[in-house]
């Protein structure tokens, strides 16, 4: 697995969320659990998606991945739709199941990558639900596991080695990464999150794409946590642009 250098449009690592609507608990059971990691298996294979961490809560997922050929955005619409259809059929249920898109982190270092591990590995114990090692449902117990689909050698190699990898995920921590419910982002970290990911010096300048690299870029706004009315103030395009080009 290659070192992490910084994220392009056509690849690179990324800590994604999904998140039940209204916050609706989308594992009822273990059969749910398996079978979304079934999906997990058969769709990282399916579209060469590497599968760095994972761990499922009740009402939500958290994953780390590496990507290449802007896949990632097919691979969460797969598992997405799939997974749905499972639970609806089964809890005899209509509409949707998760929160609209699904969020998107781009990982741009070694550092933030251990740190983003970490922060996904540690939800039950943040959760108070259980420690790190007692938790069934992440990946922290695969790390040394073959024929696994979860390949956790970049951490291990950032590490140092399985017992200090070890020791770095129990240690105690504060990270702090993306989530759902935290609290509402500011014009001022909206306009760093635009400025370092569309590295552009104003929004201004998304007036001057073409409409297919304008849309694109709205949405990886959108995907990073900005919401339509920031975009809209920041970039000067009507709400109504933004809102279709996101959709």
């Amino acid at each position: 697995m290659p070192r992490i250098g910084r994220v392009i449009d056509t690849k690179g690592y990324v800590h994604l969320i999904e998140r039940g609507i209204s916050q609706q608990i989308i594992f009822e059971d273990e059969q749910d659990y398996q079978y979304y990691l079934k999906l997990l298996r058969k769709y990282s294979d399916e579209l060469d998606i590497k599968i760095n961490a994972y761990c499922l809560m009740d009402n939500h997922v958290h994953l780390l991945v590496y990507y290449e050929d802007k896949s990632v955005s097919l691979f969460m619409k797969k598992i997405g739709i799939s997974y749905s259809n499972y639970y609806n059929k089964k809890y005899s249920r209509t509409g949707h199941l998760f929160q609209d898109r699904f969020k998107s982190e781009q990982v741009f270092n070694d550092r933030y990558y251990l740190t983003v591990l970490r922060y996904i590995l540690n939800n039950p114990v943040k959760a108070g639900i259980s420690s790190i090692s007692e938790y069934r449902w992440s990946s922290y117990h695969l790390s040394q596991k073959q024929n696994e689909f979860v390949d956790a050698s970049l951490a291990i190699q950032l590490c140092g080695g399985f017992e200090k990898y070890y020791h770095f995920l129990e240690s105690v921590n504060d990270d702090e990464c993306m989530e759902y419910n935290s609290r509402p982002h500011d014009d001022t970290w909206a306009r760093n999150v635009m400025l370092s990911t569309l590295e552009i010096s104003s929004g201004n300048d998304l007036k001057l794409y073409d409409k297919i690299a304008r849309d694109s870029a709205l949405r990886k706004l959108n995907e990073c946590g900005l919401s339509y009315n920031q975009i809209s103030r920041l970039t000067g395009l009507g709400k109504s642009i933004v809102q279709r080009a996101c959709q």
